[in-house]
């Protein structure tokens, strides 16, 4: 896995190389082209308030004290925080809405770095950092600020979040930049106050935070009754990622519930409707959870969506919940995806790209990344 593939500003300049960057790639050249509503964005298209957020950004002395592999991972957010604007942007009544662009972003962010090679766990904080970018600034309204920091800490550091969102802010031309900044430096301190800051929020187990994160109203400090009835091993990756092979090895003896095998036996297509194969998986999986045996799921479970249906249904019948997220390199999946038995058409796999997202740790009381056959640690 290579670094980044921009430069990120370094001593004694900490200047930005934008030529380099305009000229490099699409994604920059979209941000170009995308307008924004003049009342939050006085300064005009998407590109150049990114260009300003990142000239913020190196001129703080924070960003300039950190460690060159953490400040790639801030400017790379700072790049990336918008790049779905694009794909978001609508007229409604009148105004430019870009409603939505920080899901969708996580999702074009994590495909860039990954065609790119950026580093698994590098990657993901990027991935974090973009998701989360606009919370800084209406945390302090949300009747459930508490839960939302402990949820951010979990996949971003909330101090970086900071330094980024301060830059999102200086970035730009509003009436209101004063306030903004504000509520930031109002984020930090709760997030301080929460002893989240820098951290993940510590809980007494991981499925605690794992039950905290499921229930309403649960107290973050209890240590949850542990007695599961089963595990199941819930795996999660693309098509050609590796799944079948890391059963092989770790789990060969567990029976394993596998819908491609389902699609199979009821001579479906992937591209056709699922519903009588996932009901057919479910049912295989009751029989299972009813008799308390360890098994596998085995499917792409690419989106959270899809991967809480499947939790849900386990959690009901007391189930140790595993996942196994596996992947490999861009060029990696399509070269094994083209000598596998069952080809998986190029077409499905660029929808499946579009609702791609890796799991946090939060899905399961034990969550596993496996990237080109080792196992990864937390991102």
């Amino acid at each position: 896995m290579s670094a980044f593939p921009f430069i990120c500003p370094a001593p004694p300049e900490w200047s930005v190389d934008w030529p380099a960057l305009t000229d490099q790639f699409g994604w920059i050249r979209d941000m170009r082209e995308c307008p924004q509503d003049a009342i939050f964005h006085a300064e005009g298209d998407v590109w150049t308030h990114v260009g300003m957020v990142c000239q913020a950004l190196a001129s703080f002395e924070e960003f300039r004290a950190l460690p060159e592999a953490e400040r790639q991972i801030l400017f790379a957010a700072a790049l990336l925080h918008d790049v779905a604007k694009s794909a978001c942007t609508r007229y409604e009544d009148g105004r430019i809405t870009s409603r939505g662009h920080s899901q969708r972003g996580v999702i074009m962010a994590r495909r860039i770095l990954w065609e790119s090679g950026v580093d698994f766990a590098a990657r993901e904080q990027v991935c974090g950092l973009v998701r989360y970018h606009q919370l800084p600034f209406h945390l302090i309204n949300r009747p459930d600020a508490e839960r939302t920091v402990y949820l951010i800490s979990q996949s971003a550091r909330c101090d970086r979040l900071t330094l980024l969102a301060r830059a999102d802010a200086e970035g730009r031309r509003c009436a209101d930049k004063d306030g903004l900044l504000t509520h930031i430096e109002l984020f930090r301190e709760f997030c301080r106050e929460q002893g989240c800051l820098d951290i993940p929020k510590p809980f007494p187990s991981a499925h605690s935070r794992f039950h905290y994160f499921r229930t309403p109203g649960r107290d973050p400090d209890y240590l949850a009754y542990e007695a599961p009835r089963c595990e199941v091993t819930v795996m999660s990756g693309l098509p050609a990622s590796g799944k079948d092979t890391w059963i092989a090895r770790h789990v060969p003896d567990l029976p394993q519930i596998s819908l491609d095998a389902i699609r199979g036996e009821l001579d479906t297509a992937p591209s056709g409707s699922q519903g009588l194969v996932v009901q057919v998986a479910r049912e295989k999986a009751r029989e299972f959870l009813r008799a308390g045996k360890n098994f596998v799921w085995n499917a792409t479970n690419l989106s959270r969506e899809i991967r809480t249906q499947v939790i849900d249904l386990l959690t009901a019948y007391e189930a140790h919940v595993r996942i196994v997220y596996v992947e490999t390199s861009h060029a990696g999946l399509f070269e094994q995806n083209r000598t596998r038995d069952s080809v998986v058409p190029q077409s499905a796999i660029e929808r499946m790209l579009d609702r791609w997202q890796v799991p946090d740790r939060i899905e399961g009381q034990k969550v596993e990344w496996w990237v080109n056959g080792r196992l990864q640690d937390e991102p």
